[in-house]
């Protein structure tokens, strides 16, 4: 089973995308992670990719397909894989499309998360953590049960993430919206797209994504 998650930033496609591979066995493939561990390697496509980063410029397309190729022919992708960060633009779902066809594989389906903007604007800018042990808080929907106090280990140190704002919350919005939404469609057109209700708590997401992969 292959497949992909769309949906803008703070959508859930990682949360969900952990409890896709725990039921199905099939492994969530990051391209940041596999960029790293392919330069770690040494691999031809990692050394390629190395030598871009630090000279400072942006790992090409062709590359990170290179990367995807290499990782996808790994024995623990031999029941499936979720991309996740891939594709982000029409070229890159081509790429893929190309690359799946080569090696006599197919995109089972593409997972669209919906969210609200406005919701998920909230929902992204409300969220903190314990600056101890990690534990995630929200400003309206978690708060600690003594406030100021974590409830996992009693720090009363917290913390946000810097790129939590509001600003950078709607640019990442709008890159999403330029580049990624038109994803969509394609998809859409090819009839792999299938779409759920990202506003719903987190286990009523993958009840939905659940009753689609059957």
């Amino acid at each position: 089973m292959n497949l992909i998650l769309l949906g803008p930033p703070g959508a859930g496609k990682g949360t969900q995308a952990e409890q896709i591979s725990a039921k199905y066995g099939i492994v969530q493939l990051s391209t940041g992670e596999m960029l790293r561990a392919a330069v770690k390697a040494g691999s031809e496509v990692g050394l390629k990719a190395k030598a871009i980063i630090e000279s400072g410029g942006l790992v090409s397309d062709e590359t990170v397909v290179g990367i995807i190729s290499e990782r996808i022919d790994q024995p623990d992708c031999a029941k499936g894989f979720i991309l996740d960060g891939f594709p982000r633009t029409l070229p890159q779902a081509a790429a893929l499309e190309t690359l799946l066809g080569s090696k006599g594989k197919t995109l089972d389906a593409v997972i669209e998360i919906k969210v609200d903007d406005e919701a998920l604007v909230e929902r992204i800018t409300g969220r903190f953590s314990c600056a101890k042990c990690g534990a995630g808080y929200h400003d309206k929907y978690k708060t600690p049960s003594k406030e100021g106090v974590c409830d996992k280990c009693g720090s009363t140190e917290f913390s946000r993430r810097a790129d939590d704002n509001e600003e950078t919350v709607r640019n990442r919005l709008m890159a999403y919206y330029r580049e990624t939404a038109p994803l969509i469609g394609y998809y859409f057109a090819k009839d792999r797209l299938k779409s759920v209700d990202g506003m719903a708590d987190i286990d009523d997401v993958k009840r939905q994504i659940n009753a689609i992969l059957g």
